[in-house]
């Protein structure tokens, strides 16, 4: 029987162009996040399965790649009939359970606060479709030990910066809300406390349904008129500034403490104020956000022209307690680094270099003695900085010379060998 060679479903091969982009844009991020003081980290791609079924990852949970037990211990779960004991770790989803799994057992050989820069790739068993994929990388930036907005300031700086210098011409908007004001507002308007979760997931779907699909579909749900109406003249109302949150805050204030909205407002007028990059930060009332880890501020980032967040994350201090018993105050965000490469290659893209990259073809027959002569004079040139790559010449020169351009090379040596 032959062997399959496609991937797997879900998954996919890498071919040259694409792979210099993805080096190309990885590098930005990484070059991004240090001069901001972020350390480089590494955690398994495989997690106690306990960590990933903790009911913190949201809808996730439902999509992890499990692994089955080995050996003696698999075929002892299997005469024992559970399913549940057949497995004992699974892929990690996302980068942030696995950070505090990671920072929990190190934290005695680490600084406070922990800045940590984490890329890498995760596994979700999604269905696949156009620039989705059950494989793909993620890039984090988190700070643990923190409890100020310092973090919340510069984790959004860096990102913004990172994207702005790989897409220098799309404009950025960066939106923020908080989950306090989430949960306070569906307070005020007088849903049930345990049902305010249910409310989150119709309002999550404003951008494809609308304000009027919001309230039509709470109202189908069986919640109370009253209350809907409450609630979507509310979100009607907001403006977008720090001045329209602080004003919220003050019209809630009877179910939140207004300190929960003024330190959102400060956030947002000291990134205004900072910033050396332009682009829009807006109050979202209905960013919500699906990660059942998050506790305070959330935030994403969109370009002009493209649907969907392009980076996302939030503030949450009561996940590494899962791990030590003790909350520890924790903020991060991850750029979409597979949508922003789908974005690249959907516009034609190509690595801006610095140096030419040339490619030396040589006829099979050089004589020894030539044949080292050209390596000598690439090897010259790679010494100068420049990119060479020597192939053999094939029968079809011209297609070939097409592969190496559509790889970058600008410039073509040719060698032949001396007959005289």
């Amino acid at each position: 029987m032959a062997m399959n060679k496609k991937p797997t479903t879900g998954m996919k091969d890498v071919l040259p162009a694409e792979m210099e982009i993805r080096d190309y844009v990885m590098n930005i991020i990484k070059e991004t996040y240090r001069e901001y003081g972020y350390n480089t980290i590494e955690t398994p791609c495989v997690e106690h399965i306990e960590n990933l079924t903790s009911k913190q990852g949201g809808d996730n949970e439902k999509l992890i790649f499990k692994i089955l037990k080995r050996g003696e211990k698999l075929g002892s779960a299997m005469e024992s009939g559970d399913i549940n004991e057949l497995v004992d770790s699974g892929l990690r989803y996302d980068l942030t359970v696995p950070l505090c799994r990671y920072y929990s057992n190190n934290q005695a050989n680490l600084l406070t606060p922990f800045k940590a820069l984490q890329t890498g790739p995760v596994w979700r068993a999604d269905r696949p479709q156009k620039g989705r994929f059950r494989q793909f990388v993620q890039c984090d930036i988190d700070v643990l030990g923190d409890p100020t907005y310092q973090t919340e300031i510069e984790t959004i700086l860096a990102i913004s910066k990172a994207i702005r210098r790989i897409m220098p011409d799309n404009h950025l908007t960066v939106r923020m809300n908080d989950r306090a004001i989430l949960k306070g507002m569906t307070e005020y308007s007088g849903f049930p406390d345990d049902k305010a979760a249910d409310v989150f997931i119709t309002l999550d779907k404003m951008d494809k349904i609308g304000l009027e699909g919001v309230r039509a579909e709470l109202i189908e749900y069986g919640y109370d008129k009253e209350a809907t109406e409450r609630y979507c003249e509310l979100l009607q109302s907001l403006g977008k500034g720090p001045e329209d949150v602080r004003a919220l805050g003050q019209k809630i204030s009877s179910v939140m403490d207004p300190a929960k909205a003024e330190n959102l407002a400060e956030i947002m007028e000291a990134i205004l104020e900072v910033s050396t990059i332009d682009f829009d930060l807006e109050f979202d009332p209905t960013l919500v956000r699906g990660m059942g880890y998050y506790t305070g501020t959330i935030f994403e980032i969109s370009l002009e022209g493209f649907g969907g967040s392009v980076a996302g994350g939030g503030r949450y201090d009561k996940l590494v307690g899962k791990f030590t018993g003790q909350d520890t105050p924790a903020c991060g965000m991850s750029i979409g680094f597979e949508r922003i490469i789908t974005i690249l290659l959907e516009a034609g893209f190509k690595v801006p270099r610095k140096v030419g990259k040339k490619a030396y073809l040589y006829e099979k027959g050089l004589t020894p003695a030539e044949f080292r002569d050209m390596l000598k004079k690439a090897e010259a040139e790679r010494n100068e900085g420049v990119c060479v790559a020597v192939a053999m010449m094939q029968k079809n020169k011209k297609f070939q010379k097409e592969q190496l351009a559509a790889t970058g090379v600008e410039e073509f040596v040719e060698f032949y060998a001396n007959r005289a």
